[in-house]
Formats: structure tokens, C-alpha cells, sequence
């Protein structure tokens, strides 16, 4: 077992920890997003100076081969010099116009050309703003007031959202977090993921006052949850039927699972879709859209009221115009699935080695390994993982120069800045640290 603070002390993080020190005196928790406290794995977070490429660097010097990736957005890797040099023009014309501009036009018909499903976006500034709004949309559309959505999808921090679920198939009005009124969450249906029959008897029962059935067609906030074969498929067809609008959260899977998302990967055209996080090239971002006659109903067109005075700001447009127009290059994707490949069979072989059990799952460019020797396919058996066995696995790749998720329940993710030696240290600091864990 290795002992963090030790790691920290031997590995120089004096900085570190002294920043960290300033930060909670001033920040809730000396962070700005829980995770990055390091309370799942122990110890004191670093905090970053720079990156480039695959590589970020802390403030104390030490260097990190980076599987985080601002958790999703940087699919050409860090400061990308086209990205960077687009967003140096586009800020020597100002920053924020709250007016519009022909750079909205052109991200707009980049993600439509892309995800053949939504004739309108709505561009947001986070995947927060973008699922509540959608889900307000669809309401609005159906003039109904109740939601599924499934255990372990995480579809932001709106209160409506928060809500845990129980042990039956379904839950209803459970708020996940103090200050969540149960008046908000009572209209929130939960129900476990690859599960079509909880989601027939619910909807069986309940059709006439639901709205949506929202849902991460790869569950990225647990890790790495594929669905099970014919799952999406029968969720689209329960869904149109009794003509309730399905909502694709592809914030995470957006332009990972393939360039048109997981619906191009699976084959499933919902009603609307949310995105974010490569849209932007890594400036805040979010963007919400679906079929015409749904996305009519969004002011100024229609009734249902949503507004931003950042929304569709020029620089995160800049940013995720260069970024797509990349992504759209000939042999980008085979190039970044030859890569995910190459891990994802040199973390498996390393853990055989070292003889530990686990599961590796992978949908395109994003992935997880659970510490389990159990079938990973919902919250139920993602939580069968051993937390205490990733948090030393995660000090041991930290101690060698690579940066994971500081979380058994988040994906990891890849880039094409990352190289073949890259990913060959990553697998050897991987074996080293599994054999120790």
C-alpha cells in the first residue's frame, strides 16, 4: 500500500498543498467541483500550472500524461494550436457580444450536419443549462410534467435531477441533496439502467403524464456503462408510442462514441439531444436541439422560455468550430480507435499479470476499469467495485506521471494528441501500481 501524503512529500507538492490550504479558506472545499477535492482517493488535490498535448504540469514541475482531459472536452488534446490561435483572433475582437454572430451560424450547422436528429440547437453555456432546458422543452411540448430518467446518469445539478433511487424499480420524489425541495424532485421517476421491463410497467401505468424519458446512452458518470443490446431500441420504441419525447444526454458521449454520438453508434434517433463539452473545444459550453416542431417551442418562436447572456459567446464558438472542424478530417476516428485499442489491451493484459481482477468497458474514446470481477451493466454492479483498491491504484499512477480521474465512478478518456509512448508508459505504470495496489 502506498501512503498518499508520503507520495505527495517524496514527489515535491508542497505547493500544491500550500495553494490548497489558500483555496479552502475561500472556495466551499478549496475546489470550484467536488471531485477534484480527492476525497474518493485520499490526500490533498494538485493543482495545475499548464498543459500541452497529452501532458499537463503542476505548479510544483512534476509532469502527468492526462486521461482526464477537463473530463471530456479535449479530444485533440491540450492547447491544440489551431484552437489556440483562432481564440487569440477571435479575442482581439472582443469577448462577449450578447448579440449574434455569424460564428453561431456555423457551430449550429456543424452539430446538425453531424447529428442528423436535430433540425434546431439551442446553444447553452453547460450541460446543466442544457438538459433542464430540454426537459423544459418537452414539457412544454407534451404538456405533461413527469420524467424518467436512470439510476447512475447524471444529467447535471438542476434540483428536478437530483434524486437518488431506492431499492424498487422505481423511485419516486427522493431528493439527492439538501436544499432540494421534494415538491421538485416529486415529478422525477427513477428507474435502473439496461432495465426495459421497469421502464414498460412505469410507463404502463404512468404514460399519460410523462413527458421524457432522459438518459447518457453511455453512462459516464459511473464509469463506463454500455447499453445492453436492444435496450435503446426498445426505450425508442415504448417512448414513441405513447408519443413521449426521448432525450439523448450525449454531453459526455458527444463526438466520442463516434463523431455523430452514440445515436450514430447505436443507430437510434432520438427527439432531442444535449451536448457539450468537445463543442466547445474546452471553454464552457452547452447546446440542446431536436426536431423542428419541438425546438418551435422555444422563445422567441414559442412560449417556453430559456435565455443566456454567454450563450453562443464568440470565443466558445470559435473553439468548438476549429475543434469539429478536425474532428471531421479523414482517418481521425480510426486513428483515435487505434489508440483506445492499444490501452485498452495493455490495462487488461496488466491486470491479468498482476493478477487482479477487473472489468474494462470502452465506447469509442472513452473508458473505465472496475475494480470487480462482476458484469459492470448498471449503478447496482458498478458499485460491487473495490473503492479502497482504486484509490491506491490511482496514487500509484499519479506516483508514476499519470493523471486518471480522481474516482472509480468517472471515465477516462483519450486524445489524439496522445502517442503510442505514451500510452506504453501508462500500461507500465499501470502493472506497477496494480501489483502494489
Amino acid at each position: 500500500m502506498i501512503d498518499f501524503e508520503h507520495f505527495q512529500k517524496m514527489k515535491t507538492y508542497r505547493k500544491s498543498q500550500k495553494y490548497f490550504n489558500q483555496a479552502k479558506a475561500v472556495i466551499p472545499g478549496g475546489v470550484n467541483s467536488p471531485v477534484r477535492a480527492f476525497k474518493a482517493v485520499g490526500g490533498n488535490p494538485i493543482f495545475i500550472a499548464k498543459a500541452k498535448g497529452s501532458r499537463i504540469y503542476d505548479v510544483d514541475g512534476n509532469s502527468y500524461i492526462d486521461y482526464v482531459l477537463s473530463w471530456g472536452p479535449l479530444i485533440l488534446g491540450h492547447a491544440h494550436p489551431k484552437v489556440v490561435r483562432a481564440l487569440k483572433s477571435a479575442a482581439e475582437k472582443g469577448t462577449s457580444y450578447g448579440a449574434p454572430t455569424t460564428l453561431e451560424i456555423e457551430l449550429a450547422n456543424l452539430v446538425i450536419k453531424a447529428y442528423p436528429s436535430m433540425d434546431k440547437v439551442r446553444m447553452v453555456n453547460s450541460g446543466t443549462e442544457a438538459t433542464m432546458s430540454a426537459i423544459r422543452v418537452a414539457r412544454g411540448f407534451t404538456k405533461r410534467d413527469k420524467i424518467i430518467k436512470f439510476e447512475g446518469c447524471y444529467h447535471g445539478h438542476a434540483d428536478g435531477l437530483l434524486v437518488k433511487a431506492g431499492s424498487g424499480a422505481t423511485t419516486f420524489g427522493i431528493p439527492d441533496s439538501p436544499g432540494v425541495p421534494k415538491s421538485y424532485a416529486q415529478n422525477t421517476i427513477t428507474l435502473p439502467f439496461n432495465d426495459p421491463n421497469a421502464l414498460r410497467k412505469v410507463i404502463d401505468r404512468e404514460r399519460k403524464s410523462i413527458a421524457c424519458v432522459i438518459l447518457e446512452p453511455v453512462v459516464g458518470n459511473i464509469g463506463c456503462v454500455l447499453p445492453r443490446p436492444g435496450f435503446l431500441e426498445a426505450l425508442r420504441e415504448i417512448t414513441e408510442k405513447y408519443g413521449i419525447v426521448l432525450i439523448f444526454d450525449e454531453v459526455m458521449t458527444g463526438f466520442r462514441v463516434a463523431y455523430g454520438g452514440a445515436q450514430e453508434y447505436f443507430k437510434i434517433k432520438p427527439d432531442m439531444t444535449c451536448l457539450g463539452k468537445v463543442i466547445g473545444g474546452g471553454l464552457p459550453v452547452g447546446a440542446y436541439g431536436g426536431k423542428k416542431e419541438i425546438m418551435s417551442m422555444v422563445s422567441p418562436e414559442g412560449p417556453v422560455y430559456q435565455a443566456g447572456t454567454l450563450s453562443g459567446n464568440p470565443l466558445a464558438m470559435t473553439a468548438g468550430i476549429e475543434t469539429l472542424k478536425i474532428l471531421s478530417g479523414k482517418g481521425t476516428y480510426k486513428k483515435l480507435e487505434k489508440l483506445c485499442a492499444m490501452l485498452e489491451e495493455g490495462l487488461i493484459d496488466a491486470a491479468r499479470k498482476a493478477g487482479v481482477k477487473t472489468r474494462f468497458y470502452r465506447a469509442g474514446t472513452m473508458f473505465c476499469t472496475y475494480f470487480t470481477d462482476k458484469e459492470v451493466f448498471d449503478y447496482n454492479t458498478a458499485k460491487t467495485s473495490d473503492t479502497a483498491r482504486f484509490a491506491r491504484f490511482f496514487t500509484g499512477m499519479l506516483n508514476r506521471g499519470v493523471n486518471i480521474a480522481p474516482s472509480q465512478f468517472e471515465a477516462g478518456f483519450m486524445s489524439l494528441a496522445h502517442s503510442e509512448k505514451d500510452i506504453e508508459q501508462t500500461v507500465k505504470a499501470a502493472y506497477e501500481s496494480l501489483r502494489e495496489s
